[in-house]
């Protein structure tokens, strides 16, 4: 009996403890289960609200997206404006040449680029897969905006190209303008190139529409008027198969042509410029001196700038770069000079106005004057004896000059450069203007921090020394003084003119100067200029060349008592003002009044 109930009573612990055990798996079993069914419902929640998101509230967006996966935009670009001369001769026109296009996505591969270089190089075009790398990376703003990948074929070319049995279909062909310079070398430097816009230009310009390969005047009147010239680019929305072939057009707005622009040049009168400074280095222009017209504007050595236009390798534009004789510095504008005895006209002019002299004033030369313990010398060695104003002129005498600026003083001198706006350009429609230098005390001291001295007057009173003036600038001190004291401003767009500016010559002085400068031609040192059937006034002048033999210059207007024209010859190294300019500016002169 005992036993029987030991083993009852253990057969009932034994089934409360495993009843306890089955209550506490159930319990971990439904934990788990409730665990697992909450992750299943927020799961679904995460799937259904990514649904909504995406096909509800994101819906139009991706619609867009997988719309445009269908696009390609094709930008064109705009022929640019055409530039004539003032009788209509073609100067700047537009050629029709041909370009392979493409979309970046097309050419995501080494091995696509390594197989069109193959293609292009089979014929006959150089270009290996760092080119054509370099040139999508420059263009790339967008994977489906068409890029130029080889520009500048032409029609044969082209062909050629597209016929290849391997040639990629999703690369196509398009007709571009390319800018041709039928004058070539005879208006190079006023005209300028356009080229490839620059990754620099790009940065700098980033607000005004541009994108990689498009072109964008460089220099000379392509650059002054680069907005007018430039027009606005066309664009084609394309539809595409899955292949990019082309299924449709979908939308597209034309190019705009640039405006046209015509210039106050001549090109018979810029030709003969050109051919008169063809075995020298220098300058030689005309302008109108009541306008400031710039008729003839030449710079001696030329360039031809339709290569540059279409295109150069490094070794070539290094050539042209290095050039020591610097065929593309424009020497009208840029070149810096001593005036010489150019100048003498300047300070009669400014001594007049300054009561330091009048027309009976006369001094002595006797082939130098000493100054402390230097001798600055005539070009005369024996010297001109006792002259006026009008004299010393005629005779181009140094000693004279010597002894007006002395009498003025610099801070006079300085006063009048300013009025004539010495030491600042003239404002000409060309890039790269110089402004010269009007030098006086306050610049040679921030300069060389040493004072001025009488020494440095006497130099500066015949046009040597520190003051350094371009051919364009000599050119408009001249035309004031033949239109009776207005500074014009050269220009080169018949739409630039700018009414003259009057700095309040007295005109009884200035006829002083006048009479001075007929004299020049008709009985001094200037002669040579008058041997062309016309009457000039003009001057003379030899400036010293520290690197060789002196500069030869000449500043002339025409008809000497009627004036029209103006015209300055500078000559690197041509020795005598006499025998060389005096020459080029009389022929130049002559031509405009013959024609």
């Amino acid at each position: 009996m005992l036993a029987r109930g030991l083993f009852s009573s253990a057969f009932t612990i034994a089934n409360s403890l495993l009843k306890k055990c089955i209550i506490i798996r159930m319990e971990i079993l439904d934990g788990r289960l409730k665990f697992f069914l909450y992750l299943m419902t927020l799961t679904v929640l995460i799937l259904i609200g990514g649904l909504y998101f995406c096909q509800i509230y994101q819906g139009d967006k991706y619609i867009r997206l997988a719309h445009n996966n269908r696009l390609r935009m094709i930008r064109s670009s705009a022929p640019r404006g055409e530039i004539f001369d003032r009788n209509g001769v073609p100067l700047a026109v537009n050629d029709t040449t041909f370009c392979i296009m493409g979309y970046p996505l097309d050419l995501n591969t080494t091995a696509k680029l390594e197989r069109l270089s193959k293609i292009l190089k089979r014929h006959g075009i150089p270009m290996t897969v760092a080119d054509l790398e370099k040139t999508i990376k420059q263009q790339r703003l967008a994977p489906y905006r068409v890029m130029r990948i080889v520009p500048n074929l032409t029609m044969t070319q082209m062909a050629e190209i597209v016929a290849d049995y391997e040639f990629p279909r999703e690369l196509f062909p398009l007709n571009v303008w390319r800018r041709t310079y039928p004058a070539g070398n005879v208006a190079a430097n006023i005209l300028g190139y356009v080229g490839e816009i620059s990754e620099r230009e790009l940065e700098s310009r980033s607000e005004e529409g541009y994108i990689g390969g498009d072109l964008i005047g460089k220099s000379g009147i392509e650059r002054s008027y680069e907005n007018i010239l430039r027009g606005s680019p066309g664009q084609q929305s394309l539809e595409v198969d899955a292949r990019g072939r082309k299924v449709r057009i979908i939308d597209e707005s034309p190019a705009v042509k640039g405006e046209d622009l015509h210039l106050t040049l001549d090109m018979g009168a810029q030709k003969l410029a050109v051919e008169l400074l063809k075995d020298y280095k220098g300058a030689l222009l005309a302008l109108d001196i009541k306008t400031g017209a710039v008729l003839a504007i030449a710079s001696s050595p030329v360039y031809d700038n339709n290569p540059l236009t279409w295109g150069v390798s490094g070794r070539e534009w290094k050539e042209i770069i290095t050039n020591p004789d610097r065929p593309m510095l424009d020497r009208a504008i840029a070149g810096v000079y001593p005036p010489a005895s150019t100048f003498k006209a300047f300070m009669s002019i400014a001594a007049l106005e300054e009561n330091m002299i009048n027309s009976s004033t006369m001094f002595a030369c006797r082939g130098g004057l000493r100054l402390g313990s230097h001798t600055f010398k005539c070009w005369k060695h024996s010297g001109h004896g006792s002259l006026n104003v009008v004299g010393a002129l005629q005779h181009s005498c140094d000693v004279f000059y010597y002894q007006v600026g002395l009498r003025s003083g610099i801070e006079r001198l300085i006063k009048w450069g300013r009025k004539f706006r010495l030491g600042e350009p003239t404002g000409i429609d060309l890039p790269g203007e110089a402004g010269g230098n009007i030098a006086g005390p306050d610049w040679k001291y921030r300069r060389f921090k040493t004072n001025w001295v009488n020494g440095d007057t006497v130099n500066y009173s015949i046009g040597q020394g520190y003051v350094l003036m371009t051919p364009i600038q000599i050119a408009r001190v001249y035309a004031a003084i033949a239109n009776g004291g207005k500074l014009v401003t050269p220009h080169l767009n018949q739409k630039g003119y700018k009414p003259p500016e009057d700095i309040g010559l007295d005109q009884s002085k200035l006829a002083i100067v006048q009479k001075g400068l007929d004299y020049v031609v008709s009985r001094g040192t200037g002669s040579r200029a008058g041997r062309f059937g016309i009457k000039v006034a003009g001057k003379t002048g030899t400036a010293q060349n520290s690197h060789g033999d002196d500069h030869a210059l000449f500043a002339g207007y025409a008809p000497a008592d009627d004036p029209k024209y103006v015209a300055v010859a500078v000559v690197e190294a041509g020795k005598h003002g006499s025998s060389v300019a005096a020459p080029l500016v009389g022929e130049l002169l002559a031509h405009l009044l013959s024609h």
